[in-house]
């Protein structure tokens, strides 16, 4: 039966059997081992590297998609808890189109897909609740988009136009959002929800967009501004902390590089002005040149000569002549002129931004082992040029110079020098028990190698050396046992010649295995004589 088997088979089977028990078990385990370790390596070059096919789904439609997969034998993978379907990256796009054939994932539900529905018969409640329910789908798939979020829900109230009403309610939005794990939504990314939905409605304001996430926490509380996922209120108190960190990282760089790192710690207090204020001012500007706002003038005159004619005044003021009469010509004029002239004037309206400061408090210390050689008035006077310090906002900087107590950092850093030694020490233990394995199992390679080295060469031997190896043995026992048998008694040379038969035969193998070139070229030499 080996004797069908091919030549290479026929050796390493006969090689095998020339190993030990213990040198078959070594072979054998690493057979196993290899035969196993290439299973799993071929299993997982095999697999193939799934991608996204379909993202946020229904559960509705993620059913009639795995069904459609289930079919045509598509392997696949859920996601997401089943809103996310994994395939081979190579048949996205191709199943993809497949399924967009079969109408998958089927849209309507939402999104303007639902118009399509409306017929002529269609109210104009049904129109109106249609729109609406359009928008707010389409709006979700929006919000879905930005990077974070996972789910959005949206809810629009749009009242309907009354021609008849001077009094027309505006249009408000809510917006419940779900972000990935461990992926909270940051104030810009508020922010660009409420500005989406709000630019996505006609009439709709930002302020009136409220947006809040699926653990309940309010993050645009209304008024277009977004709320800090780590405060609450209008998101000042994550300003204040901003402004107070930035500030904090300057101040700390330069001190660095004055006392060096470590040997400074700079903190500051800043209180801000969150309240937005509207100044109108109203000024009039009156030029010399011009006259004032109102004028009125009034002129009277008379201009006369000659006599007139005269008397007293008799009861109830009627005149009673008495006699005199005047003569000549006389002249009266009576002129009045009244101007309005406007003068110019400026109307100045200024708004006040949020967040300017009202009150600014910088503390710095310093190690004193190490800023002996700083002055603190120079230290003072750079922080407060750095921090834009000012007196009559009632600014302060303060500087001192104290030891440190660095008891605590020595500890943390002789804890993490003792970590990086353990770490080192335990990655030499690593590569040393792999080189120690690897080494173990080079050696048993050497050993086998060795081994097969030996056998064949053993193996080398023809019939005829072997023959005479053997003839040769028996001679030198026979001169042995005769040298034994005229020296010693013969009881004792049967014991004697037994041992030393038997020793002589282990002399001659271990001459064989050790040196079988050199015993086989004595042989040679041997039957070349005899011949």
């Amino acid at each position: 039966m080996i004797d069908r088997l091919p030549a290479p088979v026929r050796r390493l089977v006969d090689g095998f059997k020339a190993f030990t028990p213990g040198q078959k078990s070594v072979t054998v385990v690493a057979v196993l081992a290899l035969a196993i370790g290439g299973y799993f390596f071929a299993t997982w070059a095999a697999k193939p590297t799934y991608a996204t096919l379909f993202s946020n789904l229904s559960t509705k439609d993620a059913s009639a998609i795995v069904e459609s997969l289930q079919k045509s034998g598509t392997p696949y993978e859920l996601a997401n808890s089943g809103q996310t379907i994994m395939v081979p990256k190579d048949q996205v796009y191709d199943l993809r189109l497949q399924l967009s054939g079969e109408g998958l994932p089927g849209e309507s539900d939402t999104g303007y897909s639902l118009l399509d529905k409306q017929g002529i018969t269609t109210s104009d409640f049904m129109q109106h609740v249609g729109y609406q329910r359009a928008l707010e789908g389409e709006l979700s798939n929006t919000i879905k988009s930005i990077d974070g979020v996972q789910g959005a829900t949206v809810h629009l109230v749009i009242p309907q136009k009354d021609v008849f009403a001077d009094d027309q309610k505006q249009p408000t939005a809510s917006v419940l959002v779900t972000s990935k794990p461990n992926d909270e939504m940051s104030s810009q990314q508020v922010q660009a929800v409420v500005h989406l939905v709000a630019s996505s409605v006609e009439g709709l304001q930002p302020e009136q967009v409220t947006v809040a996430d699926a653990n309940g926490r309010i993050l645009s509380t209304g008024n277009g501004a977004a709320v800090g996922t780590g405060s609450g209120g209008d998101g000042s108190d994550d300003q204040t902390v901003g402004f107070q960190n930035r500030l904090n990282s300057s101040l700390q760089t330069m001190l660095d590089a004055v006392v060096g790192p470590g040997h400074a710690r700079v903190t500051t207090n800043a209180q801000l002005d969150f309240d937005t204020t509207q100044t109108t001012k109203e000024s009039y500007q009156a030029d010399p040149s011009l006259p004032a706002l109102a004028e009125s003038i009034s002129r009277e005159a008379y201009n006369g000569a000659g006599t007139r004619t005269g008397g007293v005044l008799g009861p109830d003021n009627i005149q009673v002549p008495n006699g005199a009469a005047g003569t000549g010509n006389g002249q009266y004029e009576n002129t009045a002129t009244t101007r309005n002239n406007a003068v110019n004037k400026t109307t100045e309206v200024r708004k006040s931004a949020p967040g300017t400061i009202k009150r600014l408090s910088v503390a710095v210390l310093m190690d004193s082992k190490t800023a002996g050689l700083v002055n603190p008035p120079d230290v003072q006077k750079l922080v407060s040029a750095a921090a834009g310090i000012d007196a009559t906002r009632g600014d302060t900087v303060a500087v001192s110079a104290m030891p440190f107590d660095t008891s605590v950092a020595d500890q943390a850093a002789r804890d993490a020098l003792a970590a990086q030694q353990l770490e080192k020490t335990n990655n030499q233990m690593s590569m040393l028990k792999t080189g120690g394995l690897a080494l173990v199992v080079l050696l048993l390679l050497l050993a086998v190698w060795w081994r097969g080295r030996r056998m064949k060469k053993r193996k080398a031997l023809t019939a005829a050396e072997l023959a005479h190896l053997e003839a040769m043995q028996a001679a030198l026992e026979q001169q042995r046992l005769a040298e034994l048998n005229a020296a010693i008694p013969q009881p004792a040379i049967e014991a004697i010649r037994n041992e030393e038969l038997e020793e002589r035969q282990r002399e001659i193998e271990k001459m064989v295995e050790e040196q079988p070139e050199e015993i086989a070229s004595l042989l040679r030499g041997w039957l070349g004589a005899g011949r």
